[in-house]
């Protein structure tokens, strides 16, 4: 095992954590709390299909980091209008002068099958998952950029990775993010900002209802030092997305097998070929920064005109 080195903190810098009264938000705002991040708590304090409001949600998550000698204060509105996430940056900005640090976590859930979906809970659940983060970066990026400094964290899922059943809101919403994520890393480079995405599971208030007894510890608490290091002015990467669940850190990415090139393509041809198509031998990993979107067309290009 490595030794540990100096510890890293956040003294001077303003974080912004949606989400944070409760579960995984509330783990990341006292963790960066601790570490000298002056917080901007916010939470409605819904429920988990969202409504209901609770301002004691996210005062009380401010408190136990001021209580604990910490700089924080907490913020009620809603990710999911764009006058709700203006109002949470300008929360920062009016408090503390400044943001440096912007984790969406808020979240609600709402499961229906796709027979019975309706389009109002397929709505509520991108209001706040994807238009949220969508809201909180068009707030926070700007100033970022100006400022030359900057780290964004959204959250995906494995249900936006590798989808689960009756959750299409939240499977859309959720892999919607990893997109908006990558464009925030691309056109933030020059800036000094940095964005990434955490995949994140823990045991908290979603999992009510199920029978946990026999999970592995899956605390919040797990998954916290993870988004505290993409948090982190020492943080390298960006366009990336690390999972963090029962104590596994990994990074989860997208890749392209190399593919079959022919000058043309019959329906006959793609199901001839449909093994070599699929072959995962000699994949392509592309990043995000500086240049996968040129690096695919200029690989495939390249084997159009090789002839290969």
């Amino acid at each position: 095992m490595r030794e540990a080195g100096p510890e890293k903190r956040f003294d001077g810098r303003v974080a912004v954590v949606t989400g944070a009264g409760r579960g995984l938000g509330r783990a990341y705002a006292l963790l960066l709390g601790a570490r000298g991040a002056k917080v901007v708590v916010n939470d409605i304090g819904g429920g988990i299909p969202g409504g209901d409001a609770d301002a004691g949600v996210a005062g009380g998550v401010a408190a136990e980091i001021r209580d604990a000698g910490g700089e924080a204060i907490s913020n009620t509105d809603s990710v999911a209008s764009p006058e709700g996430g203006r109002a949470i940056i300008d929360t920062a900005l009016d408090t503390y002068g400044r943001i440096d640090i912007l984790i969406h976590n808020a979240g609600n859930v709402r499961y229906a099958p796709l027979t019975e979906m309706t389009y109002e809970d397929f709505d509520s659940v991108l209001d706040v998952h994807l238009r949220g983060a969508f809201h909180m970066v068009r707030a926070a990026f700007p100033v970022m950029r100006e400022a030359g400094y900057g780290r964004v964290v959204l959250t995906s899922s494995i249900g936006g990775l590798y989808g689960n059943r009756n959750v299409a809101n939240y499977a859309v919403a959720k892999a919607g993010v990893i997109g908006l994520s990558n464009v925030v890393a691309l056109e933030g480079a020059e800036h000094g900002v940095k964005s990434n995405v955490i995949v994140p599971a823990a045991v908290t208030r979603l999992a009510d209802g199920l029978d946990t007894s026999k999970y592995p510890p899956m605390e919040p608490e797990l998954v916290a030092p993870a988004v505290g290091w993409l948090a982190h002015e020492s943080c390298t990467i960006s366009g990336e997305m690390l999972v963090a669940l029962a104590g596994r850190m990994a990074r989860a990415y997208i890749a392209e097998t190399p593919g079959v090139y022919r000058p043309q393509w019959s329906i006959e041809d793609v199901g001839e070929q449909i093994d070599d198509i699929r072959d995962t031998a000699d994949s392509w990993l592309l990043p995000v920064v500086p240049s996968a979107h040129s690096d695919h067309i200029g690989r495939s290009f390249a084997m159009a005109m090789g002839g290969q």
